[in-house]
């Protein structure tokens, strides 16, 4: 199936998808309340920071860092661990 895409303003682009994409987009406008050529055009942009070269690996996963707190400690902790096990080790 070809889908027509016209961006205010822009150039229109032919798209060919398969029937499993087509149901997927078909969800997805439902999902989003949006248009097919919504999400085409958000997907291609996501595609292009993701693909583009020049964004940082720390931009790629900014998002991602200290999403996942721990504990405030945790390097002392490890730390002291670390020095009983030594100690012990040694000692005997």
């Amino acid at each position: 199936m070809y889908y027509n895409m016209y961006y205010g303003g822009g150039e229109m682009a032919t798209v060919r998808l398969n029937n499993e994409i087509r149901n997927k987009l078909s969800i997805l406008t439902e999902i989003e309340k949006t248009t097919k050529s919504e999400i085409i055009k958000k997907a291609i942009i996501e595609y292009y920071k993701q693909h583009a070269g020049d964004i940082s690996p720390f931009e790629l996963g900014k998002d991602l860092f200290g999403r996942y707190g721990s504990d405030k400690t945790l390097s002392e902790n490890y730390k002291m661990k670390m020095k009983e096990k030594l100690h012990e080790k040694h000692t005997h």
